[in-house]
């Protein structure tokens, strides 16, 4: 068996479902579990349907769920499958779906919804792209099933950020997927999505999609897992920013987990644990250019040393707290930190010594909280509009003239912070947001443009 995960661009529409499934096809002899987010920008809305309700606006939040349901309608309607048996219970399947989401929009009466009702407003979505993907499926004669996540992807009681209970999903998802395959070409389920122990609904955070794809794939021993995009697998740096940037034909586990977590947005960050427990190879592929080679993330014992690619997080805070009087005395990072975990902040680098402790942060973050408390501990300040630039690879330490190569490519630059990961996977620079773009360039020009190129990049 095989999963194969395609992203919410892969899904947007009917021309886009049907190049989906004709890669789907391509696959049927290796028994493809085919994991779907929901058509893209679908879940943005959810989001903000569930805002204007919190706001009290109920008739435009209705607005945007009748304008959502009209797309799906649309969708269904561009298949062309009128004469068919099935089309009565796929317009009956989203009639039902929106129903539930105008009753859970019009009960609340001016309340907050609950986390649980957030989770299966949002999880719509999922539901939708999967159920008309499964009836255009059949409708071309691929006999699929349609198969519920929540009955596999068992969660912790989190509503909104799951987290996910390996030992249960791996005790039961074989014998669910083996008999949901019965007599079937293929199976489809969405991403995203999970239940706790109790049924409750839950999700797994913005972009979990990869990560169901990677938990199904560890549960059911697959061969491997493809992650379908909108772009040539990973490369050497975002193209948005940078010219010339080279696909790269592989990874290990681990670098491509750090580029995630530095903030490269081709993987949700979680992804790759589950897989590397299973040494299950993971391909991130084109959905446009179903014949590109794509990225291959492999056991690192099959990837050479090196740097791979440049990552960056665009808006970040640097929050710095100094204390002398903490300079001889213990337990000084643990009262920070302690602070940080109080008010559910999450840090990314980290820089310290004796007197002073810095600390990067996203800039979505709320920091309130984390600043006054800070302040009883010593002298804080934040810096505001800075970005993180990270130099992701294998063993990068054991590179020679790397940091004389980058501080020429960054010489007119202001640096803030410096950090290394204890890994040797990443070296990170803290800058002034405004330079983030050409330190890029110039660090790409430097590291990926040199005439004798990179054997790991095309």
């Amino acid at each position: 068996m095989i999963v194969m995960k395609f992203g919410g661009t892969s899904v947007a529409d009917a021309a886009s479902m049907s190049r989906t499934i004709s890669i789907v096809e391509s696959k049927l002899s290796q028994r493809p579990v085919v994991v779907v987010s929901a058509c893209a920008k679908v879940t943005d809305t959810l989001y903000e349907i569930i805002e204007l309700d919190h706001q009290g606006k109920k008739e435009e939040a209705l607005e945007l769920a009748a304008a959502l349901r009209k797309r799906h309608e649309g969708i269904v309607a561009d298949f062309n499958g009128e004469k068919d048996a099935s089309l009565a219970a796929i317009k009956e399947t989203i009639a039902s779906i929106f129903s539930r989401m105008e009753k859970l929009v019009k009960d609340n009466n001016g309340k907050l919804m609950s986390l649980a009702d957030k989770a299966l407003l949002i999880s719509s979505g999922e539901y939708l792209s999967s159920n008309i993907i499964a009836y255009a499926m059949n409708l071309k004669g691929i006999k699929t099933q349609w198969m519920d996540a929540r009955q596999i992807v068992i969660t912790n009681n989190d509503n909104l950020k799951a987290s996910p209970l390996m030992d249960e999903i791996s005790k039961n998802a074989k014998g669910i997927v083996n008999k949901a395959y019965k007599n079937m070409d293929a199976v489809i389920t969405q991403g995203f999505i999970g239940a706790s122990v109790t049924g409750e609904p839950t999700l797994l955070g913005r972009g979990g999609s990869d990560y169901s794809a990677s938990l199904i794939g560890m549960a059911i021993d697959a061969d491997r897992i493809e992650i379908w995009t909108d772009v040539d697998g990973v490369r050497t740096a975002d193209p948005r920013i940078v010219n010339n940037t080279r696909g790269i034909k592989k990874l290990s586990y681990e670098e491509a987990a750090e580029l995630a977590r530095m903030g490269a947005k081709v993987l949700h960050p979680l992804t790759l644990e589950p897989a590397q427990m299973k040494n299950i190879p993971v391909y991130v592929l084109n959905s446009m250019n179903a014949g590109g080679e794509g990225t291959a993330i492999l056991n690192r014992s099959c990837i050479f040393d090196g740097i791979k690619s440049i990552s960056y997080k665009e808006n970040i805070r640097v929050i710095t707290v100094y204390s002398l009087s903490m300079s001889d005395a213990s337990g000084f990072m643990h009262q920070v930190f302690e602070i940080f975990s109080k008010h559910n902040v999450s840090v990314d680098l980290l820089s310290s010594s004796e007197a002073s402790i810095t600390t990067t942060v996203e800039a979505t973050q709320d920091v309130a909280g984390v600043v006054a408390d800070l302040q009883k501990v010593g002298t804080t300040t934040v810096d505001r509009d800075k970005a993180q630039i990270s130099i992701v690879g294998k063993n990068i330490i054991g590179l020679r003239g790397l940091l004389s190569e980058t501080f020429n490519a960054m010489i007119d630059s202001k640096i803030y912070m410096i950090s290394q990961g204890s890994t040797f996977l990443n070296l990170s620079f803290v800058v002034d947001r405004p330079e983030m773009a050409e330190i890029l360039r110039n660090l790409h020009k430097t590291f990926f443009e040199k005439e004798n190129g990179n054997e790991n990049t095309d």
